[in-house]
């Protein structure tokens, strides 16, 4: 694998929210943090997107009505950024969040330029909101964040250890990938991103690791290239 010089992680909300039932595990996102300033150290340039599974998931809203449900849930990504910012901030490292919409004070509004700009000057970047639409979800949302800025690789840490040809959990004889083509999940409908955030990173050549947050060090591992987790490759 060549070196990995620009990253976009996109963190799962319910993973941050782990297994105490608050919205926040504060131990998980201080590790998640500690290990955004280990890339940074590093001269990585790196960006994070997060979903908002552990406030909202609009796909379970029942009869509401979708694009409400969608907004719902862009602000549960911005309030999830709000808080894993400030976690940085405490350890030392510098951060930005961007949405595609105007939040007060609170936050940028996106821009490719600025956000650049911000890693090129060792700044973490969050980019919350989602894309300002509904009907995308945040897997979008990051493999288009990914692509506008010209990312080695997509980081996707989540609640499940790597990508399966079923559900692990409920099929025993499961096949776990190592390694895994972006059309093969398309192909075979696997699930584990959406099927908009596939074809944006075929089109970009951009590959994605899908991995376990809960794994030690995953995120700085999933960076360096070690083989774990599923490489979805372009």
């Amino acid at each position: 694998m060549h070196k990995i010089d620009r990253v976009l992680v996109k963190l799962s909300g319910e993973a941050l929210s782990g297994n105490k039932g608050d919205n926040f595990d504060h131990e998980i996102i201080l590790n998640v943090c500690k290990q955004l300033k280990e890339l940074v150290d590093q001269n990585i340039q790196v960006s994070v997107v997060i979903g908002g599974g552990n406030f909202w998931r609009g796909r379970s809203a029942g009869d509401m009505d979708r694009s409400k449900a969608d907004q719902i849930g862009m602000l549960a990504t911005i309030m999830n950024a709000l808080y894993v910012s400030d976690v940085c901030r405490s350890i030392g490292l510098d951060s930005i969040i961007q949405t595609p919409f105007y939040v007060g004070n609170m936050t940028e509004l996106f821009s490719k330029d600025k956000a650049l700009l911000h890693m090129e000057n060792g700044k973490v970047v969050f980019f919350a909101g989602g894309t300002g639409h509904p009907f995308f979800s945040t897997d979008t949302g990051a493999a288009l964040r990914g692509c506008e800025i010209g990312v080695d690789m997509l980081l996707f840490a989540k609640n499940i250890d790597a990508v399966y040809s079923d559900d692990p959990k409920t099929n025993p004889n499961a096949k776990r990938y190592e390694t895994i083509s972006c059309k093969q999940v398309l192909d075979d409908n696997l699930n584990v991103i959406d099927a908009p955030a596939a074809s944006l990173c075929i089109g970009e050549g951009i590959p994605i690791k899908i991995f376990a947050l809960t794994e030690e060090n995953s995120i700085v591992r999933a960076a360096s290239g070690e083989n774990f987790g599923t490489l979805i490759t372009v």
